[in-house]
């Protein structure tokens, strides 16, 4: 009910006002469980994905931003279970991945649509990177339902960082046919098949978004860059 009314609310204007292009719709199944494997580019991805399908499609936030007090925490927490987001503990790396694991679980074995974001942050400079193996090909495995990989695009140019006012210019997206993982059923243990799941679904990703690939995770290549900015100004400095 809520996720209707905030769909009319919030899908609804960012169409009218953004306009975005969407390819490959029709590869979105009509029922059933499906995973959407999307790339990473901006905070906007979980608002412009569900803005365009006329399923329901699920993802996962941060415990913080359902939790925080007053009104403004109740306002934030109603919003973000309003556009279809589920709370997550990340104050631990290990516990944070089988939380999102057993929830990703959930909304499939409710036969709804489940949206990750296979590189587990957002880019930090719109070049592709390396999909963490752990939750999205745990989750196929475990469930056997269909990944349908997604290309968000320019999605990062609507506002960068430090930009107060997003820039009204229209945002793609490209929807890749269904990927069958059902011959690795039982396999989720062996690392050697979830990292060639999970390369599979990003080389898919890769081929629609049109991105330079990097075959490092983008936490690594945050701490790099953020350590370059630090050696810069460093130098500056002195």
């Amino acid at each position: 009910m809520l996720y209707g009314v905030m769909k009319v609310a919030i899908g609804a204007p960012l169409k009218a006002a953004f306009r975005p292009w969407v390819e490959g719709l029709e590869n979105i199944p009509e029922e059933g469980p499906a995973i959407l494997a999307s790339n990473h580019l901006s905070f906007s991805d979980s608002f412009f994905l569900p803005a365009v399908l006329d399923r329901k499609v699920t993802f996962i936030a941060k415990a913080e931003y359902f939790t925080s007090p007053g009104l403004k925490g109740k306002l934030t927490a109603a919003f973000f279970k309003g556009v279809g987001q589920l709370p997550v503990d990340r104050s631990g790396a290990r516990g944070a991945g089988e939380a999102a694991i057993k929830s990703g679980i959930k909304v499939l074995e409710a036969g709804e649509l489940f949206g990750i974001y296979p590189e587990g942050t957002r880019s930090p400079d719109g070049r592709l990177y390396r999909g963490k193996p752990g939750g999205l090909a745990r989750i196929a495995l475990a469930t056997g339902a269909p990944v349908i990989p997604v290309a968000m695009i320019d999605t990062e140019k609507i506002q960068p960082p430090g930009q107060v006012m997003p820039k009204l210019m229209r945002p793609g997206i490209r929807i890749g046919k269904p990927l069958d993982f059902s011959r690795y059923h039982g396999m989720d243990g062996d690392r050697f098949i979830l990292r060639a799941v999970t390369d599979e679904v990003m080389y898919e990703i890769m081929k629609l978004s049109g991105q330079e690939y990097e075959d490092i995770y983008a936490t690594a290549a945050k701490r790099q860059i953020a350590e370059a900015k630090k050696h810069q100004q460093e130098q500056s400095e002195s």
